[in-house]
């Protein structure tokens, strides 16, 4: 069984006061963040070690809102409570000390991690998965003071439902804008999902709305395939405005509800506004960060700043792997065996990375896009890839979203037991 709060602080007090217990502990393995990378690499650690390490996972929140799929409940295909998972059974049933509190700052000299309670915690070995955060400035005019008003939901919960209830809030033939991020960023295909969901729920609900997309990048991921159901399912209702058309240079106001785009200012009534991105920042704070990202061995998923530092999913940059759940999920299996292995000396096994990015563009018209990848010296790199074509018959589109669904229940019990 997993410790209280109240005994996990006193086990700790009695660590770092008693260094002979130190030398007689079992190694201990510290994971920061509870999402894709670090919630799989705890369960893992723990079933695959049976006992061996002491698994210690460090996550603020008491129940985990998965931004993937949270699209489909903008597009009111899910219900919000199924995107939420507990850490109970992590505990109960795998034995990880699930320690709900933020991390605030890592000491590499000493191993520690110190927490917002001010509980400092010694690890033999540290995974970070803090996922993304903001970088503030990237769209003029935006900051997270004003996120209420133009909301990212580019992170599982609460921003997620807000943006839902602006967009049931729309008036009638009212306009929906929606705020690109430049490269690179999580879930390539997600911002235009997104849309897609969007717009199916406004063909219902409202169906004289428009919607704009103000996007920085020449293409995005999976274009083809969206502009092309986009036109079938939404004609007229969607129009991107890209570089070319200043789409890298706008501005917004929060305050008024409008952009500023190429000297034209229009008014809006929901505006998504979806910023640039970074490491998540206890990865900056643990200074394992060059260019906003983490760079990490590809065989192994370890930090090239720090050999006893392992870096998951969208916190990374590690070669050709897109920013995704299945990216982290994969990645944590890579460096639950390596842990493993240099821990309590048990076979390590070559790395081998795989993701799908499955995408909703109306009902039952799913595509995917993925590939299979192994570590080079210099990177992870693709070594043979899939994407769904256009024109595929309605049959196969419904077989793909009924494999990301599949996907969806499998990845969470993974993750969380």
């Amino acid at each position: 069984m997993a410790l209280n709060r109240r005994q996990f602080i006193g086990t700790l007090t009695a660590t770092l006061t008693a260094p002979m217990v130190v030398a007689q502990t079992r190694p201990r393995v510290v994971i920061i963040g509870g999402g894709a990378g670090g919630a799989t690499i705890a369960r893992y650690l723990a079933k695959d070690s049976k006992g061996a390490l002491d698994v210690v996972l460090v996550e603020p929140t008491r129940k985990y809102y998965t931004c993937f799929f949270s699209n489909l409940y903008l597009g009111g295909f899910r219900e919000y409570e199924s995107l939420g998972h507990s850490y109970g059974t992590l505990a109960a049933e795998y034995g990880v000390n699930v320690v709900h509190d933020l991390a605030t700052g890592v000491d590499r000299d000493a191993k520690t991690v110190t927490l917002g309670s001010g509980v400092v915690v010694p690890y033999d070995r540290l995974v970070l998965s803090p996922g993304i955060d903001f970088i503030e400035g990237s769209v003029p005019g935006w900051s997270l003071a004003a996120q209420n008003a133009m909301p990212h939901a580019y992170k599982g919960g609460s921003q997620t439902q807000l943006l839902k209830a602006q967009l049931a809030a729309m008036p009638e033939g009212g306009t929906f804008a929606m705020v690109a991020p430049p490269n690179p960023y999580r879930c390539p295909p997600g911002p235009y999902e997104r849309v897609s969901m969007v717009a199916h729920h406004l063909k219902s609900h409202n169906p004289t709305a428009k919607i704009l997309i103000l996007d920085p990048k020449e293409g995005y991921s999976k274009q083809a395939l969206f502009e092309e159901g986009w036109d079938k399912h939404y004609p007229g209702m969607i129009t991107r405005i890209g570089p070319d058309m200043g789409g890298n240079m706008l501005e917004v106001r929060p305050d008024a509800m409008e952009f500023v785009v190429d000297g034209e200012v229009e008014k809006v009534d929901v505006c998504n506004v979806i910023p640039a991105q970074r490491a998540g920042n206890i990865a900056s704070l643990a200074n394992v960060t060059e260019g906003g990202w983490a760079p990490v061995h590809a065989d192994s998923m370890l930090s090239k700043m720090d050999k006893n530092i392992y870096v998951l999913g969208d916190a990374t940059n590690q070669g050709d792997m897109p920013k995704s759940a299945f990216s982290a999920n994969s990645q944590a299996k890579v460096a639950a065996n390596h842990i493993r292995g240099a821990l309590t000396g048990s076979k390590v096994f070559p790395a081998k990375y795989s993701n799908t990015c499955w995408s909703l563009i109306a009902h039952e018209d799913g595509v995917k896009v993925g590939a299979s990848y192994e570590p080079t010296p210099e990177k992870i790199a693709s070594v043979q890839g899939f994407i769904s074509q256009r024109g595929e018959d309605s049959a196969l589109r419904k077989a793909t979203y009924e494999e990301s669904l599949g996907w969806y229940a499998g990845i969470t019990a993974d993750m969380f037991g």
